[in-house]
């Protein structure tokens, strides 16, 4: 072994990184894991092709009739923009002679689209959670652990296989807070322009990551009001920040609202109202407040008890985190206590936007998508805290937090398992409230012994749609989708799980390298 490449497998962060891509790689099922991203993939095609945005056989299920009558997608045009370069490569990759005789599903170009962003993101991810942590003032064991966390226990695990939006919002929303925080450490203009490009680009993927934005200067307020900076040198900064934030966010919000008018003629108005108008001549029966008909009760309690999207039955980090929180909050470091509050507030503020909205949990998805990246971010604390301050918590809290990551891991990795409409078309007969992860879990079984019928776990509905009933019927893995739909040559099926069986086994190896790296790094954080 080189000792460049000795140095490599010794350098933690290093290893952290090939643990993200290595991860991301196998979980991938080749598909883009739901309608949503299927029709952002569409809009990044439509971007350098002849291609429309919306396929006039979409409509209704999807599309908005816009200027000169033609139909557009509702959404915005970042996450159809990260997916550019990989759709040019798996488009010309899709005309390789060898693929001539395979137009099937999974179709090449969503193999090298779902691969190539799903891994990118996850590096990334891990990159800057990485960053952040040690920004807080953690050590690297902390912070090593801590994001493994994050990529492993919480809901990104999931959203790293089914690629909505979430976990690229979460690398913008980490990059910005990192940034930023820096910027109010070393007063350099450049890392503060770049926190603000990221919040900037979270504006371009979904309109409500605002939000997001407001939380960064929130983070940086509470830092300074929990370090006692006050009076003029506090406006100053503030002042400063201004500057420098202001042409930033102003110039991707034009940026938003140009193509906003490209599409519908209006640079103020959002797709919901345009959607409600389609909507209501479609189905007359629908309230005037459409889509914001849900009381708000129910999708602010929904949000955090309701069985089918709880966000603490979901991500069972989150009560270790605000547990943690709450218990150290007087040995906490300023700026760690600045996060946490920021990062729950954040949380707060996504239930209550969308508590009244009529889809307010994100419908085909695992949990409640719309609160899971702010929910992941809150959850990023949670180990970090648990392995530094373990000497001051009763030997039961220790305990108690170790069961919470494992049942995390649990959930996370039963996730993966199936397509995530399984649940939903089974709830169709059996009802609601269901218990979710529990039914997941019956599911994994039943299907390892084949007891899915003598356990009344298939229905009708599951067959209405032929394509659906393929994908939901089989280990939502690439290898095991290939073989289930049958149309890849056996070779390639064969091929398929032995590079899927190799990956397991390297990432399992680079796991014990880092293990055992990990363990000879200090456990003291680094000096402030």
């Amino acid at each position: 072994m080189s000792s460049r490449l000795r140095g490599w497998l010794g350098d933690p962060l290093v290893l952290l990184c090939l643990v993200a891509g290595l991860l991301a790689f196998v979980v991938q099922s080749g598909e883009l894991g739901t309608a949503d991203t299927m029709h952002r993939l569409q809009t990044t095609h439509w971007l350098w092709t002849s291609e429309p945005q919306v396929f006039p056989g979409d409509y209704p299920d999807f599309g908005l009739h816009g200027r000169g009558g033609r139909l557009y997608s509702w959404y915005g045009i970042g996450q159809s923009l990260l997916m550019l370069p990989a759709d040019l490569a798996g488009t010309w990759i899709a005309h390789w002679n060898i693929f001539s005789d395979y137009e099937d599903d999974p179709a090449i170009r969503s193999i090298v689209v779902s691969y190539s962003t799903g891994i990118l993101v996850n590096v990334l991810t891990a990159l800057l959670g990485f960053r952040l942590l040690r920004q807080l003032r953690f050590s690297v064991r902390e912070c090593v652990l801590g994001v493994l966390a994050l990529i492993f226990c919480t809901t990104h695990l999931h959203y790293t296989q089914n690629m909505m939006e979430n976990n690229y919002i979460m690398l913008l929303t980490l990059a910005g807070f990192s940034f930023q925080y820096e910027w109010l450490r070393t007063g350099s203009t450049r890392p503060l322009l770049i926190g603000c490009a990221a919040f900037g680009l979270n504006l371009l993927t979904r309109l409500t990551t605002g939000m997001d934005l407001i939380a960064g200067g929130v983070f940086l307020l509470l830092v300074l009001w929990f370090e006692g900076v006050t009076g003029r040198d506090l406006g100053r900064r503030f002042v400063v920040y201004c500057k420098i934030a202001a042409p930033v966010y102003a110039f991707f919000l034009l940026v938003d609202r140009a193509y906003q008018f490209y599409r519908f003629g209006s640079f103020t108005n959002t797709y919901l109202s345009l959607f409600a108008k389609e909507q209501r001549l479609e189905d007359p029966t629908l309230p005037t407040n459409f889509p914001w008909s849900t009381s708000f009760h129910e999708g602010f309690l929904g949000a955090l008890f309701k069985p089918e999207k709880s966000i603490f039955l979901f991500d069972p980090l989150l009560v270790l985190a605000i547990l943690l929180l709450v218990m150290l909050w007087k040995r906490l470091a300023p700026e760690v206590r600045a996060y946490g509050v920021t990062a729950l507030l954040l949380v707060l503020a996504y239930i209550s936007f969308y508590a009244r909205y009529t889809f307010w949990a994100g419908d085909f998805a695992w949990g409640d998508r719309y609160v899971s990246t702010s929910v992941e971010l809150a959850t990023l604390l949670a180990v970090p805290l648990l392995l530094r301050h373990r000497q001051n918590l009763s030997v039961w809290i220790g305990r108690g937090g170790m069961a919470l990551i494992a049942a995390s891991l649990i959930i996370q990795m039963a996730s993966l398992a199936f397509w995530l409409p399984l649940e939903i078309y089974q709830m169709e007969t059996l009802g609601h409230p269901t218990f979710v992860i529990a039914l997941r879990c019956e599911n994994i079984v039943g299907f390892a012994l084949g007891k899915m019928d003598a356990w009344g776990l298939n229905n009708e509905s599951m067959t209405y749609d032929p394509w659906d009933y393929v994908h939901i019927t089989t280990w939502n893995f690439l290898p095991f989708l290939l073989r289930r739909v049958g149309a890849a040559p056996g070779w390639v099926v064969n091929v398929a799980f032995a590079v899927w069986g190799a990956a397991i086994a390297v990432l399992v190896w680079v796991l014990g390298r880092l293990r055992t790296t990990v363990q000879r790094q200090p456990a003291t954080p680094p000096s402030a």
